[in-house]
């Protein structure tokens, strides 16, 4: 059973960047694809990101295409999303969580962090 620990959401003005982090325990994440959702109030869960733990091979939606880097630290087994250019459009809480294949679908995910919430003031 793998944990996971969001940290490192805040406020920030729009066009600022912010680093979220998700520390890993419990298991190897080498098997794993790892990626990053989020939820605004009133909306459901969204894709953001993922992270093929064993190879790095990376996915992202349209919407951060360009703007967010999602990366992991095998030594750390610390997942990272790096947001930059942060639209009004982006606050959220921002969770990261674990599947065992390569997937955009929130219910394959599993292992859910609490979630960390990204404010963004225009």
């Amino acid at each position: 059973q793998v944990q996971l620990v969001e940290s490192g959401g805040g406020l920030v003005q729009a066009g600022g960047s912010l680093r979220l982090s998700c520390a890993a325990s419990g298991r190897s994440l080498g098997s794993y694809v790892v990626g990053w959702f989020c939820q605004a109030p009133g909306k459901e869960r969204e894709f953001v990101a993922s992270i093929s733990w064993s190879v790095g091979l990376t996915d992202y939606a349209d919407s951060v295409k360009g703007r967010f880097a999602i990366s992991r630290d095998n030594a750390k087994n610390t997942l990272t999303l790096q947001m930059n250019s942060l639209k009004p459009g982006d606050m959220a809480d921002y969770s990261c969580a674990a599947a065992l294949r390569y997937t955009r679908e929130v219910g394959d995910f599993g292992s859910w962090g609490q979630g960390t919430q990204v404010t963004v003031s225009s």
